[in-house]
């Protein structure tokens, strides 16, 4: 395997904000869209635990960090949540741009903000209301794709920082990232369901792990996805992407998280959903970080 196939990004594209784009070529983004599924092919137990969380802190507005395609926002405008979705990647936001037109008729959707965003200058990309939103979320792995290209965290502090100013005090950060614990110990993803989404794409996903001075600095996903023709006519019957992602680990990721509120917050950890306890038998696929600023 060469050098390049372990550690080369999907796509050389740059987002104009001036981010690598891994979607940037529309590729990824089209297949990803397909894999996904609609609107409706959350899974119950995520759109129930997220959903329930936020209307138990009396959430009203969110500003969804990372929206993509818009398939968590498209469900919370749905649920009656005051909705602002951003994301760095045109190529995504042209399919949530698309379901805001097709249903600009109802109010709830007419007035859905989506704008394209950078996390290193959010404060300056994206209007806070007042004191900040009553919820930010990140979630389906997203902040992972933020490299280190610098070696020390210091763009994914800076991120993890402009994030969190943008939650009012009492409200919530919800953010999460895959089991790399796990992935960096066995080589392989956690075997279980996928927590997110209901796909009935055919899916094989490869793991490698790059390593840079004897720490894990970068984990690439290579998915092959079996695309039906009668979905998308100009994809081939087999597709295959690469995204890469840091691999955070769950201690170091809760340190940052702290260090993003400046210890001001109250922090919860759930695995797949369900309250995690270190050591449980069952490795969960994704850890969820549900931070409350407390001042």
């Amino acid at each position: 395997m060469s050098v390049d196939s372990v550690f080369r990004t999907r796509s050389l594209g740059v987002a104009a904000v001036g981010l690598p784009d891994q979607y940037a070529d529309g590729k990824a983004a089209k297949v990803w869209q397909l894999y996904i599924g609609d609107t409706q092919s959350r899974t119950q137990e995520y759109k129930s635990w997220v959903v329930s969380l936020l209307k138990q802190q009396g959430v009203q507005r969110v500003l969804d960090v990372a929206c993509g395609t818009g398939i968590d926002s498209i469900m919370l405008v749905e649920e009656g949540f005051r909705m602002v979705s951003v994301d760095a990647s045109d190529k995504m936001l042209k399919y949530a741009l698309k379901a805001r037109w097709e249903r600009r008729k109802e109010a709830a959707f007419d007035q859905w903000v989506i704008e394209e965003a950078n996390w290193l200058t959010l404060p300056e990309d994206v209007q806070k209301p007042g004191a900040g939103f009553d919820a930010v979320i990140c979630l389906g792995n997203s902040f992972a794709h933020l490299p280190d290209f610098k070696g020390d965290q210091s763009d994914q502090k800076l991120a993890l920082q402009n994030i969190a100013s943008m939650v009012r005090p009492g409200g919530i950060l919800i953010i999460d990232h895959r089991n790399y614990d796990y992935i960096l110990e066995t080589g392989r993803a956690p075997q279980g369901k996928n927590i997110y989404y209901k796909s009935d794409l055919t899916q094989d996903i490869s793991t490698s792990v790059l390593w840079v001075n004897n720490k894990p600095h970068m984990i690439t996903l290579d998915y092959t996805i079996q695309v039906p023709q009668a979905k998308v006519q100009d994809l081939p019957e087999v597709s295959k992407f690469r995204l890469s992602y840091y691999p955070h680990r769950l201690e170091s990721f809760k340190a940052l998280l702290n260090e993003a509120f400046h210890g001001k917050m109250e922090h919860s950890v759930y695995g797949d959903f369900q309250t995690y306890t270190p050591g449980q038998n069952q490795a969960p696929c994704y850890f969820i970080h549900v931070c409350k600023r407390t001042a």
